[in-house]
């Protein structure tokens, strides 16, 4: 066949190839699991306390419904940007973060919940201006890592620049205060610094003065300090600054191997504080036992393999920025889980970080979902940056 011949059908090819949609299958679907079994949780953890304060025993479960509509449709909204776009405009989204941290600040502006200013309140709605503002400094992390990549990993200079940024967020969200975001976001941008190269003794030394800075902003804080001694033992005081972890420890230990039965949950019943919120996992142990937690484990790990084999994938495509991005995404799910796990066992101190798809709330629920949109554009982008050649063992629908 002549050159001529060849070129129109090859680009005619190129172009069909270009317009087909591939959707990650895996990701997907462990998402729904994930989505669905907190919905389930919810729901039981939720039900008497709903009914006693709204007169509506679903009244959580519904708002939980609407937020993970409204994620769905964000999260396809994102898969139709092109990651291009973002890394293009992602010192603008940094500036998008900064301005809606300071904005909740200010009073009239941020609504003040809890003794914490971290809602915008618009149009009869309140949104924790954190999740988004989490995202969006992220995103800026991968795209400088993605632009400066050889200077991070033979510079210091390199490294410190980022580093300024994740602590002016870390500054804005301690200021709310919201100690457990600012802890999650600080620890996923190093992470992401990390693996695009910079060197391991510059991320290791910054990593000892942050935690030492993050250890010294917790003794010096009378709130937090009750927190630390209340984890480190909360028998000592089971009515007052221990009485959170105590009755999440009870909930935990009377699930045994496989629980009491779902919706037979005793500590859920008043006695256990945020039961549908922060220590969801406490009331899916006691109701499922051992059995449930390591499904739910199970999930989550499987969930943060899929998003580092996704940046495999585009490592071997060279497509740097979307690698990084989705090394984020694994190691924010993975570290927020951890941290919220870690806390209703007694094995961290109290933070109030939801279990991510899980637990109640809304901003959290939406960002998550938005999230996982962006991981399925990226998969998506490496399909067809890659379709060209064999598909890539795993690569999934």
């Amino acid at each position: 066949m002549s050159e001529s011949l060849r070129t129109p059908m090859s680009f005619a090819r190129t172009s069909v190839r270009s317009r087909s949609v591939h959707i990650d299958s895996v990701t997907l679907a462990l998402t729904l699991a994930i989505l669905l079994f907190g919905l389930v949780m919810v729901t039981s953890a939720s039900v008497a306390i709903a009914g006693r304060d709204t007169g509506n025993p679903f009244y959580f479960l519904e708002h939980q419904l609407v937020a993970a509509v409204i994620g769905a449709a964000g999260a396809v909204a994102v898969f139709c940007v092109r990651c291009e776009q973002l890394q293009r405009y992602s010192s603008w989204l940094l500036l998008a973060a900064i301005g809606m941290l300071l904005l909740v600040l200010v009073p009239g502006l941020g609504e003040r919940v809890n003794g914490g200013r971290r809602w915008l309140h618009f149009a009869g709605l309140s949104f924790q201006v954190s999740e988004l503002a989490r995202v969006l400094v992220l995103i800026y992390i991968a795209g400088y890592a993605a632009r400066r990549g050889e200077e991070l990993r033979h510079s210091l200079t390199a490294l410190l620049k980022p580093l300024g940024v994740l602590a002016l967020l870390a500054a804005l969200l301690l200021a709310e205060p919201d100690f457990g975001a600012a802890a999650v976001l600080f620890a996923a941008g190093f992470g992401m610094l990390f693996l695009a190269g910079a060197r391991l003794r510059y991320v290791l030394g910054m990593t000892v003065l942050a935690a030492g800075v993050f250890g010294l902003l917790a003794v010096t804080s009378a709130y937090r300090l009750r927190r630390i001694t209340g984890f480190m033992d909360p028998w000592a005081s089971p009515y007052g600054s221990g009485f959170q972890l105590t009755q999440s420890l009870i909930a935990i230990g009377r699930g045994s191997w496989f629980g009491v039965g779902f919706g037979n949950s005793v500590q859920k019943l008043f006695y256990l504080p945020e039961a549908y919120t922060d220590f969801l996992f406490a009331v899916l142990a006691e109701e499922l036992g051992l059995a449930g937690v390591l499904v739910t484990i199970g999930l989550f790990v499987a969930l943060i393999w899929r998003a580092f084999h996704i940046a495999r994938l585009a490592g071997r495509a060279q497509m740097t920025f979307h690698r990084l991005l989705a090394c984020g995404f694994g190691l924010w799910i993975g570290m927020q889980a951890f941290i919220n796990i870690g806390v209703n066992m007694g094995v961290l101190p109290t933070k109030g970080l939801p279990l991510p798809l899980m637990s109640y709330g809304r901003s959290s629920l939406i960002m998550t979902l938005i999230w996982v949109g962006l991981i399925l554009r990226i998969y998506h982008e490496i399909m067809i940056e890659t379709r060209g050649a064999a598909v890539p063992r795993g690569g999934g629908a």
